[in-house]
């Protein structure tokens, strides 16, 4: 991983002169720009959700008033969804979805909805997948030495020997998802040679979109009927805690019965199938970004943490401005502003004798 990679991301906020878009909201990770769009609002009003623009050809000479720069907690990707939590005390929840309509002339036109927290919550849409469709047949590889296979209509299904896991969905020739199946009777004779299931699983972990699926229910592992003569079942819930423990990157899945282990399964590929070719997951293909508390600090962050701590006597605009040379005064104002918005501060006269001073919010902070 190249040190860009391990950097912290970055949400930075910047007013442009377009009159229909007049933010640019960025996403970087180090050097790494992982996303770049063209705003109509910093951010969404409550239940609101803003349309935005993909930046595709930037002007390196537009000039641009950064307006926000703060850390961003947690970046991931869902489906058609970009998430983000920022580095700070409110407004930090987002997302934004990627919308493909048809177009007049023919393909598709993108459509990317920037929406918080607040208005995911309220929307109640009648979509209830985030992957599209995919209307080709799958392939799936299954292990000669299956002798009873799980069943996969309609998919184009081969014969191999595999190295790991007992079936593997491809994409042309690369495994996109594999799984090993165990029955109750493996998965209990395994026990016995519980270091060499350790090995087995760590190379099954390795392998992209892997998985346990066990034909049977947790809850028959401690049944003392079932495994009368052969463990403790106290044993047994030893073990299949440590296999969750030792090997956390792998799902481990009780599906049940044998009928209801192929249908998961099936189900699985099928969606792993339209994750591959879902063009939306192109917004951001690997955009997951972590944090270490402090990493992201950042100007607009620790203006709002000196305001709070002078808000325990009055203070003048001047005094905050003085405390931050570096940084324009109406950025000071605006962090100011926010934080009269969310109660933290309030102030008290007017003119050269305005004061701010804690508010109801900022109590106990």
């Amino acid at each position: 991983m190249s040190p860009s990679e391990q950097a912290p991301a970055t949400w930075i906020v910047e007013r442009t002169a377009h009159r229909r878009f007049p933010f640019r909201i960025s996403v970087r990770q180090g050097a790494r720009l992982l996303l770049a769009v063209r705003a109509q609002s910093a951010w969404p009003g409550p239940g609101q959700q803003v349309f935005c623009l993909r930046e595709t050809a930037p002007d390196p000479d537009e000039p641009l008033e950064e307006v926000e720069r703060v850390g961003v907690a947690h970046l991931g990707q869902v489906g058609r969804k970009l998430t983000l939590a920022l580095d700070r005390p409110g407004r930090k929840r987002c997302e934004f979805l990627t919308v493909l309509k048809p177009a007049r002339q023919g393909g598709t036109r993108e459509q990317i909805f920037f929406r918080t927290e607040s208005a995911i919550r309220a929307h109640r849409s009648r979509a209830r997948v985030e992957l599209l469709p995919r209307a080709d047949a799958i392939t799936v590889v299954i292990d000669k030495g299956e002798r009873y296979p799980w069943r996969f209509p309609g998919a184009d299904v081969r014969r191999r020997q595999l190295p790991v896991g007992d079936y593997v969905l491809l994409d042309g020739e690369r495994s996109v998802a594999t799984v090993e199946r165990k029955s109750f009777d493996n998965m209990v004779s395994d026990v016995g040679a519980v270091q060499a299931l350790h090995h087995h699983l760590s190379q099954l972990s390795a392998r992209p979109g892997a998985a346990l699926v066990i034909e049977a229910q947790y809850a028959d592992f401690l049944d003392e009927r079932r495994v009368a003569g052969r463990w403790p079942v106290v044993h047994l819930a030893r073990v299949l805690a440590e296999l969750s423990a030792l090997h956390p990157g792998l799902p481990i899945v009780f599906a049940g019965n044998r009928k209801l282990a192929n249908v998961w399964c099936e189900r699985y590929f099928a969606a792993c199938a339209r994750r591959e070719a879902s063009p939306q997951l192109d917004l951001v293909r690997e955009a997951i970004a972590g944090y270490r508390p402090g990493e992201a600090a950042d100007l607009d962050e620790r203006i709002r943490l000196e305001a709070l701590r002078l808000a325990e006597s009055p203070f003048p605009t001047a005094a905050m401005v003085a405390r931050f040379p570096e940084a324009p005064a109406s950025r000071v104002r605006r962090v100011l502003a926010q934080l009269k918005r969310e109660g933290v501060l309030e102030t008290t006269g007017r003119g050269p004798g305005m004061r701010w001073r804690q508010g109801s919010r900022g109590v106990g902070l």
